[in-house]
């Protein structure tokens, strides 16, 4: 499910309003390069995860087997996949 821009720059400020409340971060850039940042790295995972359902969906669709989706069958196999694909990339 990908997100519109505006949930995510909404999400952005948030978590930077947050950070800040909460003395977690002490910024040593301007709010608007801080914000900038966390939208690319929030908008490169969205992305990742995207590539990453659309690989485990091609694996499943290739089994002899045909899997429904939603099963509880399918939802292991999408898990295992899942994992192993982030495995690949490095993300695990």
């Amino acid at each position: 499910m990908m997100l519109s821009d505006d949930k995510i720059t909404h999400t952005t400020h948030m978590l930077l309003r947050g950070l800040l409340q909460q003395g977690f971060i002490e910024p040593k850039a301007e709010e608007s390069d801080i914000r900038r940042e966390i939208k690319r790295v929030f908008t490169a995972e969205l992305k990742l995860g995207e590539e990453l359902d659309a690989a485990v969906r091609a694996k499943i669709d290739t089994l002899s087997k045909k899997l429904v989706e939603g099963s509880t069958e399918w939802d292991v196999i999408y898990k295992k996949y899942y994992e192993e694909e982030e495995n690949k990339r490095g993300k695990r």
